[in-house]
């Protein structure tokens, strides 16, 4: 449970969304502060070490990729959560590929988000030391489970997990796409993802 001390930068354009976050984080204890979009916040430049940003892929002005890459250039390791419509999936998983810490999808449920959120803060307040600790032995399950994995069921693995949808993933494997349905079904399975994102952050782990 982070601190009473964290905070939830909530980017987006539209102001019932803005109103309706910070209400869901404060139903939980948590403090946010609210931007119309990517410029404004980074004109505020309010950050603090223990604290996270949520913010939609597509934004005017500058996107959820482009803000990433100016608060790297500013020397910001906040953790960034990408809010992403369906058809934002490939570049919802781009910016993971660039340090986003997660996704989440529209409509998303608020306590996916709440756990999102709760995981982003922890990976800004967790020292260094413990990270290391927890990616060697995260490193050692993840090798398990892709063991797992048939060889189809890897080349569905790494499909999907770049933002492609079931029936591109079986039009590239010459598949159905009801057969691709079930091993992507086993895929989550077998690797423990609970989400799409998830599965994203165990490929890119992988390598």
């Amino acid at each position: 449970m982070p601190s009473s001390d964290a905070i939830v930068y909530v980017i987006d354009d539209e102001a019932p969304i803005r109103d309706s976050l910070a209400m869901l984080l404060r139903s939980v204890g948590l403090a946010s502060m609210l931007f119309p979009d990517a410029p404004s916040f980074l004109a505020a430049a309010p950050w603090r070490d223990h604290a996270c940003v949520i913010g939609d892929v597509r934004m005017p002005g500058m996107s959820g990729l482009e803000l990433q890459d100016e608060m790297r250039k500013r020397g910001s390791a906040l953790p960034v959560i990408i809010v992403t419509g369906h058809g934002d999936i490939g570049m919802a998983v781009r910016a993971m590929k660039n340090g986003a810490a997660d996704f989440i999808e529209k409509p998303f449920n608020g306590q996916v988000l709440l756990d999102a959120v709760h995981r982003a803060l922890a990976q800004a307040a967790a020292p260094a030391a413990s990270a290391v600790v927890s990616t060697e032995r995260d490193r050692e399950v993840l090798e398990r489970r892709i063991a797992s994995l048939s060889p189809r069921e890897r080349e569905v693995m790494a499909l999907v997990a770049e933002g492609l949808p079931n029936k591109s993933v079986a039009t590239r494997l010459d598949l159905s796409t009801r057969t691709v349905e079930v091993h992507r079904a086993k895929v989550m399975e077998k690797m423990g993802a609970r989400s799409l994102a998830e599965l994203v952050r165990m490929n890119i782990a992988a390598g």
